[in-house]
């Protein structure tokens, strides 16, 4: 982990490498490194600690001629950050190599190569990798014919780029549960873990699908499946363009993702309503028919996609009156289980690339659930290439690692599904026309929301010098407390945690004192007298309140209660409205404490291992 550029071409690859590497800092990383085969067959490696502008320095002190090369910036899982653990890994001058995921059976491997008089360099599971792909080359195969024979000795998943300059033309790359693009230039070959880090150099790409072996030469491109037979992978041209991520003149991208929800939320709604009502076929050539078979809905996700999902189970059950039931894809993937006949298995990623819940629907496919389905931000996915039903988020690139636009996209994707099943459950054609009227209003609704971006910053300024938050919520409004709360501790590094508001007296209203404020997320609807009296309890005991209230609601500011008023919404859409207060209240925080907004300490945008 964590991003991994490479390229084989005619004219020096080191600023390409370089400028693919600055395009995947959004992923989270401690340290960078790039190999580059000199025009004198030697391997020239750099590598630092800390950010890709460190490795660019490095360059320009040193530079990196030559024509194939490969870099990486890494998130640390085996060893801590550090030079010596930043890739790429070398062999004995001969061999180098980056590697993203992670190799279970190193250990084994370490032993056995330590015996065979390898020494190690660092701590990490990739450098097994290297040694195993040299040993084989000492025994007299090709560098291709070396990355074959040591594939099968690896458990784990794993995306590799290798060169050797005993073959200074040619980068063989491989994938296996971590994803790797190609992108094809004119003359020119490159490989990424992103196509975002490839789009200044080309707009085509090839994905690899588990248990490919790529040979790469300038002039060639020769691809073998899992079983070694040869094959064609078809070439997808990309629509993002090489400006599609920037930051368009905000501070942060993050900062810039929230404003830009109101084109992203349209841009999901685009061509999937027709006169006021679901279009037909929006759910792909098998939908209708899946859809007609479905009885009951299974969500698993992780992280803020987790959230979505628990927002949506909420609409199945009230809305399409359909059983639903949702977990962690972690956890999914790990235990025994009960399948309903006639279960839709839906599972929600921004990047189509989460480990654990790719190994979640493989898992379910052996379960025997009939038929699958994706909401995710990226169409040439893993998950989308895996799922019987794709729903498209259309969110755009999303920069920041802490995901924004994505989640409030995955709900409008999420609520087409809920009226899609609903429609085959007896909702009428006047009940989803007011709910499709609810969808098309949100854009608008979302700009006023963003209205309020300059209350809620001296409302942050106000919180900033907190520790920790209890953040409150009921109904559907309890898991976008329960982001909120994530989005806090992931970029402010405030701890936070989320409870239903019922749940109060039953453990946390222990913690409540003046130094454990509350952030209440309170709409109009049909438990606000509830809520009203649960923040009573908070009062009663010295608890300092912040409160996004419907405007409609009888709540002022009053001593230890700060109220800020949020225009009424119809219900079924609120969790869409009040998480853009939570949103900027997050940033705003962040911002004032200092912390790296879109980078957070220890976290990747993208977790493509366990």
């Amino acid at each position: 982990m964590c991003g991994i550029v490479g390229g084989v071409a005619q004219r020096d690859v080191a600023p390409i490498l370089l400028e693919g590497l600055k395009r995947l800092e959004y992923r989270g990383y401690d340290s960078a490194g790039m190999a580059v085969i000199s025009p004198e067959g030697n391997i020239k490696r750099i590598r630092v600690l800390g950010k890709v502008a460190g490795l660019e320095e490095a360059i320009q002190k040193d530079p990196l001629p030559g024509s194939i090369g490969i870099a990486h910036t890494r998130w640390a899982t085996h060893g801590e950050p550090s030079t010596s653990n930043a890739h790429p890994h070398i062999c004995r001058d001969k061999v180098a190599l980056v590697h993203n995921g992670i190799i279970e059976n190193h250990e084994a491997l370490r032993k056995q190569q330590q015996k065979q008089g390898y020494e190690f360099t660092s701590q990490t599971d990739t450098e097994v990798i290297v040694h195993q792909v040299y040993a084989h080359m000492e025994e007299g195969v090709d560098l291709l014919d070396a990355v074959k024979a040591t594939i099968p000795e690896l458990e784990g998943a794993y995306a590799l780029g290798v060169i050797s300059n005993e073959e200074p033309d040619r980068l063989v790359a491989a994938r296996f549960g971590s994803p790797l693009v190609i992108g094809v230039g004119i003359g020119e070959y490159f490989i990424a873990s992103d196509v975002f880090a490839l789009l200044p150099v080309t707009q085509r790409f090839i994905f690899l699908e588990d248990g490919d072996i790529a040979d790469i030469h300038r002039d060639s491109l020769v691809i073998f499946d899992k079983t070694g037979k040869q094959v064609d992978r078809p070439v997808s041209t990309s629509e993002l363009s090489a400006d599609a991520t920037d930051k368009a003149g905000y501070r942060h991208y993050m900062l810039k993702e929230i404003f830009t929800q109101p084109r992203a939320i349209a841009d999901t709604l685009e061509g999937r309503i027709l006169n006021g009502r679901l279009a037909e076929g929006i759910f792909g050539p098998q939908g209708d028919d899946i859809l007609d078979k479905v009885r009951a809905v299974q969500i698993v996700a992780c992280g803020t996609s987790y959230h979505a999902g628990l927002v949506a189970k909420y609409w199945f059950e009230s809305i399409a009156k359909i059983p639903c039931q949702i977990e962690v894809a972690s956890e999914f993937r790990y235990r025994d289980h009960a399948v309903l006949p006639d279960t839709l298995f839906v599972t929600i990623s921004q990047s189509g690339e989460t480990a654990d819940t790719l190994a979640a629907l493989k898992v379910a496919k052996k379960l025997g659930f009939d038929h699958s389905l994706v909401v995710c931000n990226v169409p040439e996915s893993s998950l989308t290439r895996e799922s019987d039903l794709v729903l498209l988020t259309r969110a755009g690139p999303e920069i920041g690692v802490a995901s924004t636009k994505a989640f409030t996209t995955q709900l409008v994707a999420l609520m087409l599904l809920v009226i899609g099943l609903a429609r085959r459950n007896g909702m009428s054609e006047e009940q989803e026309k007011e709910l499709i009227r609810q969808l098309e209003s949100l854009p608008g609704k979302v700009n006023a929301a963003l209205e309020l971006n300059d209350r809620i910053e001296l409302l942050a300024e106000r919180f900033s010098h907190k520790h920790h938050a209890l953040y409150l919520g009921r109904g559907t409004m309890y898991p976008i407390s329960m982001e909120g709360a994530l989005k806090i501790k992931e970029i402010s590094y405030i701890h936070a945690e989320a409870y239903p508001a019922g749940e109060l007296k039953h453990g946390p209203l222990a913690l409540v004192d003046e130094d454990m404020p509350i952030i209440a997320v309170a709409p109009n609807n049909n438990l606000i007298e509830k809520l009203k009296s649960n923040l009573e309890e908070v009062r009663a005991r010295g608890g300092e309140l912040y409160v996004f209230a419907d405007v409609s609601v009888d709540m002022n500011d009053s001593e230890g209660v700060t109220v800020l008023n949020v225009a009424s919404v119809e219900d079924t859409i609120a969790p869409v409205i009040y998480t853009i207060p939570l949103q900027l209240f997050s940033y705003h925080v962040a911002v004032i404490k200092g912390a790296d907004v879109d980078q957070p300490r220890n976290l990747a945008k993208s977790v493509t291992v366990e």
